[in-house]
Order: C-alpha cells, then sequence, then structure tokens
C-alpha cells in the first residue's frame, strides 16, 4: 500500500504569514487537528490545535479582549509552528508512514515530493482506512485466527484445507508479535462458506492445528 493511494490530496493550507486568529478559525470551522504551512508551495511547517493553545493567552490574562484579538490578529504562523515537521513521500508505504507515527507520536503526516512540494496529508483515519481494506473488513465473511509453527508448507496446507471445503479468500495476514518464538499467528478472511461447511472447516482445523478463534462476520458493504 503507497501513501500516494490512501493520502488526502490538495489538502487544505496556511502560509507562514498567516495570522494565528485566521488558523484558529479555520481549525475550528474545518475540524481540523493540524495544518500544513507553506511558503511558494513547499512545506515549511505544520501548526497543530495544541500549537495554537498552548501560544494563546491565558484566560487569566490582564489583557482586554481588544487587546486579546489585537494580538491574535498580529502573531504570525511562523512564530509559532513546528519547522522542518517530519514528511513522507508519496511512494513510502502506509506500513512505514504507520511506523513514523506510533514512533514519534503523531497523528498526520504532510506528503511531499523531492523538492518539498506539499502532495497531500496521511491522517491516522486514512492509515486505518488502509489497513480495513486490505484485512477486507467490509467484505465481512468468516475468519479464522491459528497458531502455527513456523514450518514452511503450514500456511499452504491451511489455504488448501479451505479451499477444499468452497472458500474464496479475502485476506491472509500473519504475525509473530505475540506468538511464541518458532511460532506464528495467522488470519484468514474467507467468504463462500455454508454455515455447515464453515463449522466443519473449524472443527478439521481445530483437530490439525492450534485454532485460536472463528468469528463468522456480517458483509458491510
Amino acid at each position: 500500500m503507497l501513501v500516494k493511494d490512501w493520502m488526502t490530496k490538495d489538502p487544505v493550507t496556511i502560509t507562514d504569514e498567516t495570522s494565528m486568529m485566521k488558523a484558529i478559525h479555520l481549525m475550528k470551522e474545518r475540524r481540523f487537528r493540524r495544518l500544513p504551512v507553506i511558503r511558494q508551495g513547499k512545506l515549511v511547517g505544520m501548526v497543530t490545535d495544541r500549537d495554537l493553545k498552548e501560544a494563546s493567552p491565558s484566560k487569566a490574562t490582564t489583557l482586554d479582549v481588544h487587546e486579546l484579538y489585537y494580538l491574535l490578529a498580529e502573531l504570525q504562523i511562523k512564530e509559532i509552528m513546528s519547522q522542518n515537521p517530519l514528511a513522507v513521500a508519496p511512494d513510502d508505504t502506509v506500513e512505514h508512514a504507520a511506523q513514523l507515527m506510533l514512533e514519534h507520536t503523531i497523528s498526520g503526516l504532510p506528503v511531499v515530493d523531492a523538492d518539498g512540494k506539499l502532495l497531500g496529508i496521511l491522517t491516522q483515519t486514512d492509515v486505518f482506512r488502509a489497513f480495513m481494506h486490505i484485512a477486507g473488513i467490509s467484505q465481512g465473511g468468516v475468519q479464522y485466527a491459528l497458531r502455527l509453527k513456523d514450518t514452511p508448507g503450514l500456511i499452504k496446507e491451511v489455504v488448501d484445507l479451505l479451499r477444499n471445503k468452497g472458500a474464496r479468500f479475502v485476506s491472509l495476514l500473519t504475525s509473530y508479535a505475540t506468538a511464541q518464538e518458532g511460532f506464528r499467528e495467522v488470519y484468514l478472511r474467507v467468504k463462500n462458506l455454508t454455515p455447515e461447511a464453515a463449522q466443519a472447516a473449524k472443527d478439521e482445523l481445530a483437530s490439525r492445528y492450534e485454532l485460536l478463534y472463528m468469528i463468522q462476520e456480517e458483509d458491510k458493504g
């Protein structure tokens, strides 16, 4: 999965000379949590709702309302934005972008080309949407989860067993994250199984391997 296929293209942006007041109104109106900051089409910074809150005068300020409005109108984004923000390229993978978000505790990444031109933005929502798609969740069907020895050929055995029951495969994912050494967990989502065939497949899988669970899900498409 490539970032360019899942990013939000042509995102709303501001310049580094945009006033803080305008940025606050824009975020509130569009319900954004972050805004890319550009100069001559190139990314120069990012500003988040947290940046704006931290830069806003305290409620305990002695400034009157006119002074507050003047301050917010005069303060420019370049004075509070994060410069040289972390970014990804359109041909980076969504998985790589998700790893960066997790490691740096951020919920969105600007997408830029080799010249620094802003092409889009990839948010946590975009990442969730991509992973839901690759997992085939919206297609429903039956999901089988197994813990298998990390031995060549075992997954093929499971696939052949389900195909012989008439299953059509939607997705197949594996993980070593929670499995003990020498094992891996395998998650298979299939369709076209009657309830009887699904149960028969479950019984046969359980008799031959370590079956973690079987879940019948409705089509959400």
